[in-house]
C-alpha cells in the first residue's frame, strides 16, 4: 500500500484527511481523522491507597465516560510533561511518580490518534482539578478502592487496558 496523495478535507477542532491510495494497481480514497497524540494515565494516590479516574461528557460516545485521566499532547509537549500537566488540570494532583506501560493506537482503521499510556503515582492534592474552564472540561473526580476498580464496568478503551495492566502487575492492588 502506498499513499500517492494527502489532502485536507476538514480543518476544525480536528483535522480530516482524504488520502489517495495505490494497492496492487488499483487507486482508492479513504479518509483519515487525525487526532494527534494522546497521554492517559491511571492514577493511584498513595496516601488514601484509592485510584482516581474522572466522568466526563464524551462527544464520541455522546454520552458521560468513567475514564482513566487523559488528554491530546499540545505541540512542543513531550508526553510526560503533557500527563503531569493533564493530571493537575483534571484531578487537582501533583505526580510523584509515572511508569510508563505501553503505546497504542485508538482505532487505527481510521483514526491517527496514538495514546502513550503510564500509570501514575500521587500523594499530595494541591489545586481543585475538575478540568479546563477555558477548554469547557466539566469534569467529576472519581475516587476507587483496587478491588472497585477490578469490578468497574467501562466502554472506554484505555481505562480497561489499565484495569488489564493492573490485574497482571498490582495484584494486591
Amino acid at each position: 500500500m502506498k499513499i500517492k496523495n494527502r489532502e485536507i478535507a476538514y480543518d476544525g477542532y480536528f483535522k480530516m484527511y482524504k488520502l489517495t491510495l495505490e494497492q496492487k494497481g488499483n487507486t482508492f480514497t479513504r479518509e483519515q481523522y487525525d487526532r494527534g497524540e494522546a497521554v492517559a494515565a491511571l492514577v493511584y494516590d498513595t496516601q488514601k491507597k484509592e485510584y482516581i479516574l474522572t466522568k466526563q461528557f464524551r462527544i464520541g460516545s455522546e454520552s458521560e465516560l468513567i475514564e482513566i485521566v487523559a488528554g491530546i499532547i499540545d505541540e512542543g509537549e513531550d508526553p510526560q510533561e503533557s500527563l503531569k500537566r493533564e493530571i493537575e488540570e483534571e484531578i487537582g494532583y501533583e505526580v510523584d511518580k509515572l511508569e510508563y506501560i505501553t503505546t497504542f493506537y485508538s482505532s487505527p482503521g481510521g483514526s491517527s490518534e496514538k495514546v502513550y499510556l503510564y500509570y501514575a503515582e500521587v500523594s499530595h492534592k494541591h489545586a481543585e482539578g475538575g478540568g479546563n474552564s477555558g477548554e469547557n472540561e466539566h469534569i467529576e473526580v472519581l475516587h476507587y478502592k483496587p478491588e472497585e476498580l477490578k469490578e468497574l464496568q467501562t466502554p472506554d478503551a484505555k481505562t480497561i487496558i489499565a484495569q488489564q495492566w493492573v490485574r497482571l502487575h498490582k495484584p494486591q492492588g
